[in-house]
């Protein structure tokens, strides 16, 4: 938050939008523990007490950063519906990840780092907000299955699996990248992967 209690002016709200964007990159790199004040201050092209004009410390930055994401992170599984055809809701969830992955990949790493710390920051909502909406995605699952219009598997992992197999083109993109060669390495690959993510969560999927 601001340091005054009074509306930001445009100017004050661009400052506090470069400060995100410049902490967007030092946290996705860094983590919240490896990174600091200085190290965003300098990506933002600011001095360290103009910086703290607008945010109090780091954590408040984090803080802001993390409400941000898990938002746009949270868009996804909100638009997983309990529709008449499962594959084809499937199919559209896969392929929104990826996009996440593909159009937000500072964001998944930032993600991955609080995970990877123990989720202290976090953890509330893990517990809380998360894990309701996968217990009303399971249901909606578990409801296609006993209906026959999907095969048996385990609600909670299906949907884990698609977390990892999709996150893992942001998380691991420079591996990726490198595995596959300076031919397959554009933008390409998405599509490569949502075909073959299809082909292998849909197959398995289908009676």
């Amino acid at each position: 938050m601001a340091s005054t209690a009074r509306p930001l002016t445009r100017i004050q709200q661009e400052k506090r939008e470069i400060i995100l964007e410049a902490a967007l990159d030092v946290f996705s790199a860094h983590g919240f523990r490896g990174a600091t004040i200085d190290q965003v201050a300098d990506s933002a092209g600011m001095s360290k007490p103009n910086l703290l004009y607008y945010f109090r410390n780091k954590e408040d930055i984090h803080a802001t950063l993390m409400e941000r994401l898990l938002h746009t992170w949270l868009a996804p599984l909100l638009e997983f519906d309990d529709a008449d055809d499962p594959i084809t809701e499937i199919r559209s969830y896969i392929r929104r990840k990826l996009e996440m992955a593909r159009d937000f990949p500072r964001e998944s790493r930032l993600f991955a780092n609080e995970i990877l710390q123990g989720a202290p920051r976090i953890r509330e909502m893990l517990e809380g907000e998360l894990k309701d909406l996968v217990d009303e995605k399971a249901r909606i699952i578990e409801n296609w299955m006993r209906a026959g219009k999907i095969a048996r598997a385990d609600p909670y992992h299906l949907i884990f699996a698609i977390w990892a197999t999709t996150q893992h083109y942001a998380d691991f993109d420079v591996q990726v990248r490198a595995v596959l060669g300076p031919d397959r390495d554009g933008e390409g690959r998405f599509e490569d992967a949502a075909r073959f993510l299809e082909q292998l969560f849909l197959g398995c999927l289908r009676v």
